[in-house]
């Protein structure tokens, strides 16, 4: 990879700091197109393993937010895969909770 991760300093309770990564849409996009097809995997594993590869302490969860519902509008990587269409997170993405689900049965077959 050879974009350039940022990392900024973030407080952590009420006298600590820790490492915040705050991913590109590139970084997002590349940890979905390598989830295993047809099942759902866990978001938080998705940001724990950003950090981890980077070095921070934490991965940010909101910019991960926002690039989903940007990687499902363009359609650029395989979103569904990290999407419980249960959740309320769902909603938010183009085509909504049955979008996720028919995307997810067509991988399964």
């Amino acid at each position: 990879m050879t974009e350039t991760p940022i990392i900024e300093p973030r407080r952590k309770g009420r006298s600590g700091t820790q490492s915040m990564l705050i991913p590109s849409e590139t970084m997002v996009a590349d940890r979905l197109r390598a989830a295993p097809p047809g099942k759902v995997s866990d978001l938080g594993g998705l940001r724990r393993a950003l950090a981890e590869e980077f070095g921070s302490d934490a991965c940010c969860p909101v910019t991960v937010q926002r690039h989903m519902v940007a990687i499902a509008e363009k359609g650029s990587a395989p979103y569904w895969r990290m999407v419980d269409p249960d959740r309320p997170f769902a909603r938010r993405l183009a085509g909504g909770p049955a979008a996720v689900r028919a995307k997810l049965a067509a991988e399964r077959r």
